[in-house]
C-alpha cells in the first residue's frame, strides 16, 4: 500500500494507481486525488463538521472494537487519534474543498486516512502502512459515506445549535428583556406604514423582540428533534451490509453519550439515509429566525437614524468611525452586518432546498453542499446574534425627550378621540392640525368638542400606551 521514497516522501497506492505524498501529511492518496480534482473555492470543511465526522469515527471504533469486528489495539489507537483531533490537533490535514465528489466521499476518506495514519503512529508504525491500519478496512469498518455523511450533518447541526445559536439566542432574549425593563416608562410614537400611529412604550418594543426570539428558539428546538434519528448502520444502501447485528444500537448509544443528545436508530435506515427533510426543516427554522432578525436590525437602524435629520429615538453604541470623508459620523454597523448575514442565511436555505430534492434512488449526492450550508448558517447566525447583543443591544440608550415629543405631536392621537367626538369630527381635527400646526388639544377645545378635564384624561399618553391586562 505504501513505500518510503527517501525521508521526505512516501508512495501510496490505491485501486487507480500510485501517487507520491509528503511524509509529513496525515491524509493519503484518495485525499490527494480529491485536492487535485476540486480546486474550486478554497473553502475547507468547517471545524464543527470535522468534529461531527471524527465523533462518528470514535463511536464506531469503540463499537467495532467491543463487538470484535476490528482488533482492540487498533480500535484503541483510532479512538486516541480521534481524541487528539477533537482537542484541536491535525486540523490542517482536512483539506478537501467543500465543493467535491457527490455524497461527500472525498471528505469522508480524508477523515479515514488522517485517523488511520495517526493511529499507525500511535502504534509505532509508519504512515501509509495500511496493511496494519487501513482507512477502509478498520477506520471505516461497517460504514459507508452514504450513512456516515447524513449522520455527520445531523451531529454537526446539533453541535452548532447547542454551542453557538442557542446560547446566542438566550443571551439576546435576556438583553432585550433587560432593555424592556429599562425603557418601560418611555412613551414613543408608534408607526404603521412608516406613518404616525398611536403611542407605544419603548420597553414593549424591546419586549416584543424578546418574545419573537423566544418563539424562534422553540421552533428551532422542535425542528432539531428530527436530527436525533440516525441512519448510521445502514451501510451502503440502508440494508446494513457488512455490519454486526448489534452495531447500530451500540453506536447510537455511544454517540448519544459523546454529544449528550438522545440519539436513536431510525425506524427505517433507508429512509434516514435518503431523505434530507430533517435538514430542510432545521434550515427553514434558521431562515425564519434570520428573517425576523433582519426586521429587528432594520428597526434599530430606523429608530437610530439621524442624528439631526432622522428619528433618533434611540442611540446605538458607536463602535467605529462611519465614514472615510465625513468626520464625526457613526453608522449602525452592527445592525447592518446582521442584515447581510441574514441574507446569506436565506440564500443558503434556498440552496439546501434545491439540493435536498436532487437525490436519486438510494442516495442524495448533494450532501456536501447541505452539510456546509446548514452548519455554516447556524454558526454565522449564532455569531451574528451574539455580536449584535454584546456590541449593540446591551449599550442602547433611549432619547426620552425626543420619544415623548414625537408621541405628543403625533396626529394619530386623534384615534383616542373617536369614541368621544366621532370619526368624522376626529378626522376634521386631524386635518386642521396638519394644515395649521395647532395641537390636537387646542383644536378640540376651540371647537368645544370636549372639556379640558375630559380631554386630558382621554389623551393621557401613559394610559394610552399601556398594554391591556389579562383578567384572572
Amino acid at each position: 500500500m505504501s513505500e518510503q521514497i527517501g525521508s521526505d516522501y512516501r508512495l501510496e497506492r490505491d485501486s487507480m494507481g500510485e501517487m507520491k505524498l509528503p511524509n509529513h501529511v496525515y491524509y493519503g492518496i484518495q485525499t490527494l486525488r480529491a485536492v487535485e480534482n476540486f480546486p474550486i473555492s478554497g473553502i475547507k470543511p468547517l471545524p464543527t463538521y470535522v468534529d461531527a465526522c471524527v465523533l462518528i469515527k470514535k463511536a464506531t471504533a469503540i463499537a467495532n472494537g467491543e463487538l470484535g469486528c476490528i482488533p482492540q489495539d487498533i480500535s484503541n489507537a483510532i479512538v486516541a487519534a480521534a481524541d487528539e483531533i477533537l482537542k484541536g490537533k491535525f486540523r490542517d490535514q482536512f483539506v478537501v474543498d467543500v465543493y467535491q465528489a457527490g455524497a461527500g466521499t472525498s471528505h469522508h476518506m480524508n477523515v479515514n486516512e488522517v485517523l488511520a495514519n495517526r493511529a499507525l503512529e500511535i502504534l509505532g508504525e509508519e504512515k501509509g502502512n495500511y496493511e496494519r491500519v487501513s482507512p477502509n478496512d478498520h477506520v471505516n469498518y461497517g460504514q459507508s459515506t452514504n450513512d456516515v455523511i447524513p449522520t455527520a450533518i445531523r451531529i454537526g447541526a446539533l453541535l452548532a445549535l447547542e454551542h453557538t445559536l442557542y446560547p446566542a439566542l438566550s443571551d439576546a432574549i435576556a438583553a432585550l428583556d433587560n432593555k424592556a425593563d429599562e425603557f418601560q416608562d418611555v412613551v414613543k410614537s408608534g408607526r404603521t406604514h412608516l406613518q404616525d400611529a398611536v403611542p407605544v412604550r419603548l420597553g414593549e418594543v424591546f419586549r416584543a423582540w424578546a418574545q419573537i426570539l423566544c418563539d424562534h428558539m422553540q421552533r428551532l428546538e422542535r425542528a432539531a428533534e428530527d436530527l436525533w434519528q440516525l441512519g448510521l448502520g445502514g451501510s451502503a444502501a440502508g440494508t446494513g451490509l457488512n455490519t454486526h447485528p448489534q452495531y447500530r444500537e451500540r453506536v447510537a448509544q455511544i454517540l448519544s453519550g459523546l454529544i449528550e443528545q438522545p440519539l436513536q436508530v431510525a425506524p427505517h435506515l433507508m429512509a434516514a439515509m435518503q431523505s434530507m427533510a430533517p435538514f430542510v426543516s432545521v434550515s427553514g427554522a434558521v431562515r425564519n429566525l434570520a428573517q425576523d432578525c433582519v426586521k429587528i436590525s432594520h428597526d434599530l437602524r430606523l429608530m437610530d437614524s439621524g442624528p439631526k435629520t432622522g428619528l433618533k429615538e434611540i442611540q446605538l453604541p458607536p463602535v467605529q468611525p462611519g465614514s472615510s470623508i465625513m468626520p464625526g459620523k457613526y453608522n449602525p454597523v452592527m445592525a447592518e452586518m446582521t442584515s447581510m448575514v441574514c441574507f446569506q442565511v436565506m440564500g443558503y436555505d434556498n440552496a439546501i432546498a434545491l439540493a435536498a430534492q436532487a437525490g436519486q434512488l438510494e442516495l442524495n449526492v448533494m450532501m456536501p453542499l447541505i452539510a456546509y450550508n446548514l452548519i455554516h448558517s447556524i454558526e454565522i447566525l449564532g455569531n451574528t446574534i451574539a455580536a449584535l447583543t454584546n456590541r449593540c443591544i446591551e449599550g442602547i440608550a433611549a432619547n426620552r425627550d425626543r420619544c415623548y415629543n414625537y408621541a405628543e405631536g403625533s396626529l394619530a392621537l386623534v384615534t383616542a378621540l373617536n369614541p368621544h367626538i366621532g370619526y368624522l369630527n376626529a378626522a376634521a381635527v386631524a386635518k386642521e392640525s396638519l394644515e395649521t400646526g395647532k395641537s390636537l388639544r387646542q383644536i378640540v377645545l376651540e371647537r368645544g368638542l370636549m372639556d379640558e378635564a375630559a380631554l386630558a384624561q382621554v389623551l393621557d399618553l401613559e394610559k394610552m400606551s399601556a398594554l391591556p391586562t389579562t383578567e384572572a
